[in-house]
């Protein structure tokens, strides 16, 4: 049954007329509040020594994890940097550093899961989220903030997508995918979030993974149909926000582009050799 699943799973994936709906974006309230006036800080070093050692730029544009050299010690650094966040008062601190905060624990939480199930072919492979035909992680309590069980589910479409309502956030969260944007190579912080965000938009979307046109056809990431609504809600919205990144090429390219003809994601692990 759940190879069943998946096997449909994928074929909404790689079918380009087929529909897959990616889960609303609907508030989670708690998390609203903020400190404006915090002086507050959150210590990511830990995050940004972990990345600095195991994610690999390679020549294809694709930042990949080093899942299998990971060792002991920075399996359990990685772990103590997590409990520490959990031990975080979020909603105490500045509308800027909880941004900085729940997308670090997200990538965190991703890498953790990951390593805890290597290896695998794919995240998808990782079915401990609850339901009889469950696919991935993203519904499983990963980890406990504020008395609060929290999924990547959770940080994701309850947290990050409604409150800051800012698109530029699917390009900063690793699902950990070959097709996914890329896992950055240093911690998000309060002070370079906004920097950050529009460097991995532009560095996704002038990527084949992004956004491609051959033949005067355009062919986009799925990221752009399982979360069209965040992106204006249409092909022609979709496509003005890739123009707004688009360079060189790309940016010639789309100039004549009126609709999207395809999508295209590949769900293999990201995994470096």
């Amino acid at each position: 049954m759940r190879l069943l699943a998946r096997f449909f799973l994928l074929l909404l994936v790689l079918v380009p007329s087929a529909g897959i709906a990616a889960p609303d974006a609907e508030l989670w309230g708690h998390w609203v509040t903020n400190d404006p006036k915090s002086t507050r800080s959150v210590d990511h070093k830990a995050w940004d020594d972990f990345l600095e050692a195991y994610v690999v730029e390679e020549k294809d544009g694709i930042n990949r994890v080093a899942y299998g050299f990971v060792s002991k010690e920075d399996r359990a650094a990685l772990q103590s940097y997590i409990e520490r966040l959990e031990s975080v008062p979020v909603t105490e601190l500045t509308r800027a550093d909880q941004l900085a905060f729940w997308i670090n624990l997200y990538n965190a939480l991703t890498v953790r899961v990951v390593l805890e199930h290597f290896p695998v072919a794919s995240i998808r492979d990782i079915d401990i989220s609850p339901g009889l035909i469950s696919d991935g992680p993203w519904g499983k309590k990963l980890a406990r903030v504020e008395g609060e069980d929290i999924s990547l589910d959770d940080i994701e479409h309850r947290i990050l997508r409604p409150i800051w309502k800012d698109p530029r956030i699917h390009y900063a969260l690793n699902c950990a995918a070959l097709g996914c944007p890329n896992l950055a190579t240093k911690a998000y912080t309060a002070q370079m979030s906004d920097k950050m965000l529009t460097r991995a938009a532009r560095k996704f979307i002038n990527d084949p993974r992004g956004a491609n046109v051959e033949d005067g056809r355009l062919t986009v990431s799925g990221i752009y149909k399982w979360y069209k609504a965040d992106f204006g809600g249409t092909d022609e919205t979709v496509i003005a926000h890739i123009k707004r990144f688009a360079e060189g090429g790309l940016e010639s390219a789309l100039a004549k582009i009126k609709q999207i003809d395809a999508y295209a994601y590949d769900w293999s692990l990201n995994a470096a050799n």
